[in-house]
């Protein structure tokens, strides 16, 4: 089955990296020369996503802005030809895909924030990706969501993406009980958000990708809030949906970072600027050099 909608979450406050999330969405922060959520953007296009939905709240409109054209930047580069590339650059953003908006009104979660795409998914089966992830894959794999997408169309189960992780980040995150289907491919049977160490079921976590079917959105509206966040958890949802036994889970092929996290912000800007056609080799020098005065 084509996929062709994706939505993508992107209310959150980015609390753990102020004061620069301030003014400035930590989804728009950069990595290299791009803001963190056109990477998001650039992988449903090349999945083959046509449509996305961008979840966001009332101070997020600079999202906006740059996924539309900019015509008074874009003329004055017209003006010299030797900025075509970066009048091509500024220009092709606008046309990855055809861009919605909607804003989450209340901050309540995960799970809330995915509910309000309702309309928008109407009944097809969608891609999700978290606004916080970033997943960069080497030359010649597949996007995440591509390879999400052939397990959905290869298993008929709904499917989220996952790689095992220490047990402090699994505590921060959530755990999944699962048993091997395939080479790098698992049935889920329950998932817990943020568990206690001892109520680990195994280092695999969800990291930001998923694949659903839109009853997902009756499974989410079954979901109670937590009683000390007030949050829907989305992965208590899943964990409803894995009961069903309509649920899988792909150990995707990717480095991912948080791009909530101040690590993960600088550890996706060196892995991106090694890999960047322009400095990627200057950058690995001064690495190198840097590595000697440690």
């Amino acid at each position: 089955m084509k996929i062709t909608k994706a939505v993508i979450p992107a209310a959150g406050l980015g609390t753990r990296v102020l004061p620069a999330s301030k003014a400035v969405p930590k989804e728009m922060l950069n990595i290299v020369d791009k803001p963190a959520i056109q990477y998001l953007v650039e992988e449903c296009a090349l999945s083959g996503i046509t449509d996305i939905l961008i979840i966001t709240n009332r101070n997020k409109s600079v999202i906006e802005d740059h996924f539309d054209y900019a015509y008074e930047l874009e003329d004055n580069l017209k003006r010299d030809a030797k900025k075509a590339g970066l009048l091509n650059s500024v220009h092709s953003v606008a046309d990855l895909a055809n861009i919605y908006y909607i804003r989450q009104k209340e901050t309540k979660g995960l799970g809330h924030a995915i509910l309000t795409a309702e309309n928008f998914v109407g009944s097809e089966p969608f891609a999700i990706l978290y606004g916080d992830d970033i997943i960069l894959t080497d030359e010649g794999v597949k996007p995440v969501t591509a390879q999400l997408i052939d397990a959905f169309n290869a298993y008929g189960k709904c499917v989220c993406g996952v790689k095992e992780c220490s047990e402090e980040q699994v505590m921060k995150y959530c755990t999944l009980d699962v048993t091997k289907m395939g080479e790098n491919v698992y049935d889920v049977h329950k998932i817990i958000e943020k568990p206690k160490r001892e109520n680990i079921l195994s280092r695999f976590s969800i990291l930001g990708r998923n694949i659903v079917t839109p009853d997902v959105f009756d499974f989410i509206r079954k979901t109670k809030p937590n009683e000390t966040s007030g949050e829907i958890y989305f992965s208590e949802a899943l964990s409803s949906y894995a009961e069903t036994d309509k649920l899988c889970a792909v150990d995707f092929i990717g480095k991912r970072f948080d791009m909530g996290d101040k690590l993960g912000i600088l550890q996706a800007n060196c892995e991106a600027a090694l890999r960047h056609p322009e400095i990627g080799g200057r950058f690995a020098q001064y690495i190198k050099e840097l590595a000697k005065t440690l």
